[in-house]
């Protein structure tokens, strides 16, 4: 079994790279039991939309025929599909493949395209089969123009709740989720919407990387976190937040609030209530607030409504196609912002140096750059500016993007998103058919994964006391450890999400039915583990370790109310009348953080004494070894100059000394002993020569005479 002390290091790692080391303590597992590695830890579904890539494959056979129909002179090369008549043509190439799988849903796709978005036939037609055969930079950069559209008719269908917004959004197709991410900050940090070292909020528990990304140097942002706390009245969280978590939204200090909805690991979407005093605030205390939402998730919900619908003026939605409709590899998401939205003001009342700056930095795209809408800016920014003319997703990407998004437009009784709902609603029903336990049904729950608490379990299910012993006796992640070793099983720790410590995360999207009940069934028996060396401890001992366990669990608890989890956070604008109650709790708490604080920097104070001790011992070994060096080097010179007296001198030598004596006359200084200096420099110099001359001459006399010895010695010898 791993260490407590070696799970403490390993808990300071993300979990998916802790879920590294748990794949390999469940393969060994594996090797010795001859089970089978249950690993619930990816989120990557084990299921794929099929008609959208059947459809895919039959567009790109009749691509290679439009372009060997326009140049077909050598085998092996083609050239370019044509505008003129394309849509006559691709019908009658559906015709002659009616039977071959996609060719229904390309021909309800062209005409959705013309008898819903009022397309030109052949113009988009002309457009995905050029874009699918790739031969043309994108253009427009951020995404093809009839493409742009089709996506966002998706996004106001499953982003929206159906109801389109007042002004239309900018789209930005990229490559996933990850990659609109890493854009967004940066460009937003370039434009001064965020600026280095912000305060800006979490709303938790999250994706792990948006806990780091705000971190790392170049952004430096001080974060504020939004916990969702809220239980029901029979005790299970509901991962939602409560009205004074949302509030702290309104101090203007917060620049910036990101959230993944419906939440990674929970997988529970924003309330209407939540999302309601959100929209309040950017009305009224906080105007300016960025909002980036992540709501990859969100197509698993009925009814779903992001906060780009919400709060479009304020929002930069982030969508990705990769969950729904099992594409990861692909690399398929969109950015999307409102054409109504704050950022284009923020970007107009910018200090004049700043504008100045920019207007250099945007000046070889436009002749106007200070005109440059903010998504355009996240585009020359994502290839460096100087390598606009290429930016762009790949155009088969955006092909593949175009026809998900039409496959799901194209379903109108929602069949697509019942099979899936089913997949995980029978994986989830399995799991907790093997843990023996019953969850409560929430409607705005997506269940693509869920977060189990298992300190609560063990409150709920045995008592306070056992959770108590269990919180003060191992560390929150030891129950993955566990389930890694007994039972093959790997699940990522809930608490690397900013979630409840001794919460696991589990994903019902990559596993089949069985496995889950048999999940489920390893996640009982550890949990039963644990109490079986919790009631077989002695009685004594077990009344001190509790009395030991309550202590902590206090400890723990005040320090959590008073300190922020997180480095950096900031205190925040003054407490409303709900906050105003708990002042004298939150005091107690702070006192109790402060005297921790104080043990732990009398511990670093004596630490780093010790420390400087040992470096001034250091230092002063090394002067001491200076000192014994510098003395022998002296009796060594000293020797060497006696043995330089005892020599006879060389003729060379002999003709310098005279030269000494001139010198040794010159030594009284007179008034123009400046003017001189140079002089004096010179015969310095050849004072110098004379001296390493004689001590050369001394060495090789002293050599000589050790060599004639040593001769005579084997003279001697010999005889």
């Amino acid at each position: 079994m791993v260490s407590r002390n070696q799970q403490k290091k390993l808990e300071t790692l993300s979990p998916f790279e802790l879920k590294n080391e748990l794949i390999a303590l469940a393969d060994e597992n594996v090797k010795l039991e001859a089970a089978t590695m249950l690993n619930a830890g990816r989120g990557n579904p084990n299921w794929i939309a099929t008609e959208p890539r059947e459809a895919f494959w039959l567009l790109g056979r009749f691509g290679v025929a439009e372009s060997r129909r326009d140049w077909d002179e050598w085998d092996g090369v083609g050239g370019m599909p044509q505008k003129s008549g394309i849509a006559g043509r691709f019908e009658e190439f559906l015709d002659a493949n009616r039977a071959e799988a996609g060719a229904s849903l390309l021909r309800r796709s062209v005409d959705y395209g013309v008898k819903k978005l009022g397309f030109d036939a052949d113009a988009w037609v002309w457009e995905l089969t050029d874009a699918i055969i790739g031969d043309h930079y994108p253009e427009p950069d951020r995404m093809l123009s009839h493409i742009e559209k089709v996506v966002h008719a998706y996004l106001v269908k499953t982003m929206c709740g159906g109801k389109a917004p007042k002004t239309q959004f900018d789209l930005y197709a990229v490559e996933g989720g990850t990659a609109a991410m890493c854009y967004l900050f940066d460009s937003a940090v370039i434009n001064g919407i965020l600026n280095k070292g912000d305060t800006i909020a979490i709303m938790t528990p999250i994706f792990t990387p948006y806990l780091e990304i705000p971190q790392l140097e170049r952004y430096q942002f001080k974060v504020v976190e939004l916990a969702a706390s809220r239980f029901d009245d029979e005790g299970f969280h509901t991962w939602q937040f409560e009205d004074s978590e949302i509030a702290k939204l309104a101090d203007p200090k917060i620049k910036a609030v990101f959230l993944v909805n419906p939440s990674n690991p929970p997988s529970v979407a924003l309330s209407e209530r939540s999302r309601a005093q959100i929209k309040k605030i950017t009305e009224t205390t906080n105007p300016g607030l960025t909002i980036i939402t992540d709501d990859v998730y969100g197509t698993f919900v009925n009814g779903f409504e992001s906060l780009m619908s919400t709060v479009p003026r304020n929002t930069i939605g982030v969508y990705s196609f990769s969950k729904y409709f099992g594409c990861t590899g692909w690399r398929l998401g969109v950015i999307a912002i409102n054409q109504d939205n704050i950022f284009e003001g923020k970007l107009a009342k910018l200090p004049a140096k700043r504008k100045a700056e920019l207007k250099e930095r945007y000046g070889t795209l436009t002749l106007a750059p200070e005109k440059m809408k903010f998504i355009d800016r996240i585009v020359a920014d994502s290839r460096q500016v100087a390598l606009n003319h290429t930016a762009g997703l790949s155009l088969p990407q955006q092909v593949q993007m175009a026809l998900f998004s039409l496959f799901d437009l194209l379903d109108e009784q929602g069949e697509y998103q019942k099979v899936c709902q089913t997949i995980i609603a029978r994986r989830l029903h399995a799991l907790v058919k093997g843990m023996g336990v019953e969850l409560p049904k929430d409607t705005r729950a997506a269940h693509y994964y869920i977060e189990l608490d298992l300190l609560n379990y063990a409150r709920r299910h045995v008592g306070e006391d056992f959770a108590d012993w269990l919180e003060a006796t191992f560390e929150p992640v030891d129950p993955v450890f566990r389930l890694a070793q007994k039972g093959s099983v790997v699940l990522l720790n809930g608490g690397g999400f900013d979630g409840p410590e001794w919460s696991v995360r589990v994903s019902l999207a990559n596993l089949r039915y069985g496995a889950y009940e048999e999940i489920g069934k390893w996640l009982r028996e550890i949990m039963q583990d644990y109490h079986a060396e919790f009631t077989a401890l002695p009685a004594k001992e077990r009344a001190a370790t509790l009395a030991s366990a309550k202590k902590v669990a206090a400890k723990k608890a005040s320090v959590r109310k008073a300190v922020a989890r997180k480095a950096g956070t900031v205190k925040l604008a003054p407490a409303t009348k709900s906050t105003a109650k708990k002042a004298p709790a939150k005091k107690a708490a702070v006192k109790k953080a402060a005297v921790t604080k104080a043990a732990v920097t009398k511990a670093a104070a004596k630490k780093a004494a010790a420390k400087k001790t040992a470096a001034k011992a250091a230092v002063k070994k090394t002067a001491a070894k200076k000192t014994v060096a510098k003395k022998t080097a002296v009796k060594k010179t000293v020797a060497a100059k006696k043995t330089a007296k005892a020599a006879p001198a060389t003729r060379s030598t002999a003709k310098k000394a005279p030269a000494k004596k001139v010198t040794a006359k010159k030594a009284p200084a007179t008034k123009t002993a400046a003017k001189k200096a140079p002089a004096k420099k010179a015969a310095a110099a050849r004072t110098t020569a004379k001296k390493t001359a004689v001590r050369t001459t001394a060495r090789k006399s002293t050599a000589a005479r050790k060599a004639t010895a040593t001769k005579a010695s084997a003279k001697a010898s010999r005889r």
